[in-house]
């Protein structure tokens, strides 16, 4: 049995960003669910592992951690996952964290704030959101987009060279986030659809689907209660006024 717990929820992208990884790589670890929606992340267990009560989060043995990319990073290098993911080559290496601390202010933010002004507004709120609100964010998120199109992706196949990364990853689960809000963030942009593609065949088709179904079927299912509504009111009024 692994001593390696990971604390997720999949329709967070930083988690399904771990899960891929670790899943990819065949690494051992248990899986427990923290349903951000339920609350899960205010229960005093969660709290003993991250005192921050977000997710992901990590417990190997007696040793706990948060933020996604530390994680990844750890996780690359306690099990020695093959190069390419995070690369010893220096410059290679470089172009990964260049991405991983960048898109912390923009493709993380950005993605999101589609997610939540587009797809989140009709269950909070109860209808559409209004174009005043939604046009700002798309056009902050094609921005983002087209940056990595012509800053991290170039004419590379993926953002490090030849073969996939971890900036890779990191990049797909944020862009997947606005698609689950009715937006084809691929569509007239057929260098970054071409790069998908390459990202999903280098995770496997099979895992990428896995991973992505809670929130590629979010319209789907999402149902929320009366008092979770009035507690996400706040999160959303905080995306309408960016």
């Amino acid at each position: 049995m692994s001593d390696l717990t990971l604390y997720l929820d999949l329709l967070s992208q930083p988690c399904r960003a771990v899960y891929i990884f670790a899943k990819a790589n065949n690494i051992p670890f248990k899986h427990q669910e923290v349903l951000l929606f339920r609350g899960d992340q205010l229960k005093e267990d969660f709290g003993k592992v991250n005192q921050l009560r977000k997710v992901p989060a990590l417990k190997d043995g007696d040793f706990t951690m948060a933020e996604s990319t530390a994680i990844l990073q750890y996780l690359a290098n306690k099990y020695k996952t093959p190069d390419h993911w995070y690369p010893s080559d220096l410059q290679k290496r470089a172009r990964v964290d260049e991405y991983l601390s960048w898109q912390h202010a923009n493709t993380r933010p950005h993605g999101a704030r589609v997610f939540w002004v587009k797809g989140m507004t009709p269950y909070i709120l109860g209808h559409e959101a209004a174009p005043e609100n939604v046009n700002p964010a798309l056009s902050e998120l094609n921005g983002t987009l087209t940056a990595i199109e012509t800053k991290f992706l170039q004419d590379k196949p993926f953002f490090a060279g030849d073969e996939i990364s971890i900036a890779d990853l990191v990049a797909i689960v944020e862009i997947m986030q606005p698609i689950s809000a009715g937006i084809d963030v691929f569509e007239d942009k057929p260098k970054l659809s071409a790069w998908k593609q390459r990202v999903e065949e280098a995770i496997g088709a099979d895992l990428f689907k896995e991973a992505h179904e809670s929130i590629t079927r979010f319209k789907e299912h999402q149902s929320l209660p009366p008092e979770l509504k009035e507690r996400l009111k706040a999160r959303l009024d905080y995306f309408n006024r960016k």
